[in-house]
């Protein structure tokens, strides 16, 4: 007892001398207690079964508490009558994420969050993590309930909401894109879109320019790409031995410029395009010289440099205003003089001036640069060297991807 109850010697010793008679007293008391307590209850019981006001009143009181109690505004919506379901974007947290598409195909989803902002002279983060032979291609900044439309050569578009694609670690390779979309033999990714979805932008307004290798354009509605099956969709109807260059999203009416393999370029309205349903097959952007095709296109403003590639190396700027804006289907202006020391365009776009150019040759070869460091020179220059060939390749393909960051020493010291 003193270990269990804390029990002083005395107090112990006082409970050892107690008689039977009076533990026995004691626990009786106890029980004469609860009875009498029960009787009681009984007693009222029986009276509120004899009173009707009484079971009124007890229930009026009930109530009240209650609406003390759960007196709140309902939480929860009744839908009478309609069915109901849950997809899987209601789970899913909406973010901010990087989207990043290589040129091989690789493809993967990295949080916003895993690009912190630094302090200049900082040393930076490591970039995104690629096979030696290849190089991210596409880098969107996106929302995982946003929609990608993902166009290919073949003129057919697929859809990927953010949240489906898989998230890596920056460093990671990413999955084949092949694993995600159900491709079709030959077919490429030609371009990569991010549609928003927010209460700000009204996807009615949103239209897309198509350009296609043989100079035909078309405009179409955003609207008509909202629903996607998943083996694709055809976004336009391709004629013989063409396939389709580049696809822009527009806000508003804009200047179109179209370049060729040999050194042409027209620059036209968005407007002079009517918008066509998805079925159509498009309208002439560009009058095509024999033996001639597009290379590339891109969205001509003021504040844009025209950036020209040919297959020898050679490289150049233009000003946006040394490109005349005319009619529809003409033949262009000359954009770059081809000699043989030069040799054909291979690679045609619109830059700001801050982006880098990733240029690759037939032999595997790749180079990547400042596009600052290129020169600006007049439309008929033949520009200057970018790339030396001297294993015998020639330029197959150039990209515009965002600009690389390296990693730089500390170059402010504490004072």
């Amino acid at each position: 007892m003193i270990n269990e109850y804390s029990l002083s010697d005395k107090q112990a010793q006082a409970i050892l001398d107690m008689r039977l008679v009076r533990l026995t007293g004691l626990e009786r008391n106890k029980v004469e207690a609860e009875y009498q307590k029960t009787m009681e209850a009984i007693a009222d019981y029986q009276d509120i079964l004899a009173r009707p006001e009484r079971v009124h009143q007890i229930i009026y009181e009930e109530l009240l508490d209650i609406q003390d109690r759960f007196g709140d505004d309902r939480r929860t919506e009744l839908m009478v009558g309609e069915a109901l379901s849950i997809e899987d974007e209601d789970l899913i947290e909406e973010e901010s994420v990087v989207i990043a598409l290589t040129h091989n195909g690789y493809i993967k989803r990295v949080p916003t969050s895993d690009f912190k902002a630094q302090k200049r002279g900082g040393r930076g983060v490591q970039g995104m993590g690629v096979h030696d032979d290849d190089f991210i291609e596409h880098l969107l900044t996106t929302s995982t309930h946003d929609m990608l439309l993902f166009f290919t050569n073949k003129g057919k578009v697929y859809s990927m909401k953010g949240y489906e694609i898989p998230e890596y670690g920056r460093t990671a390779k990413g999955i084949p894109v092949i694993n995600l979309v159900e491709f079709e033999s030959g077919e490429k990714i030609s371009t990569v879109l991010n549609v928003t979805t927010t209460e700000d932008v009204d996807i009615n307004k949103l239209r897309l320019f198509f350009t296609t290798k043989n100079g035909v354009v078309k405009q179409t509605s955003v609207a008509d790409f909202t629903n996607i099956r998943k083996n694709g969709l055809k976004a336009l109807t391709l004629r013989d031995n063409d396939e389709l260059i580049n696809v822009s999203i527009l806000d508003q009416d804009s200047t179109i410029i179209i370049g060729t393999h040999q050194g042409y370029a027209a620059s036209f309205a968005s407007s002079s395009v009517r918008v066509m349903g998805r079925a159509a097959s498009g309208v002439r952007g560009i009058k095509l010289r024999e033996d001639d095709y597009v290379v590339g296109t891109g969205v001509l403003t003021s504040d844009s440099k025209v950036l020209v590639i040919s297959e020898n190396g050679y490289g150049k700027l233009t000003k946006a205003s040394e490109y005349p804006v005319k009619g529809r289907g003409g033949k262009g202006v000359k954009t770059s003089t081809i000699t043989s020391k030069n040799g054909p365009l291979v690679g045609f776009t619109t830059i700001n001036g801050d982006e880098d150019i990733m240029v690759i040759t037939d032999k595997g070869v790749m180079i990547r640069f400042d596009a600052q460091n290129v020169s600006e020179v007049g439309r008929s220059a033949m520009g200057v060297r970018l790339m030396n060939l001297k294993d015998g390749g020639k330029v197959s393909t150039m990209t515009v991807v965002a600009k690389e960051e390296v990693e730089n020493e500390e170059i402010m010291s504490e004072n």
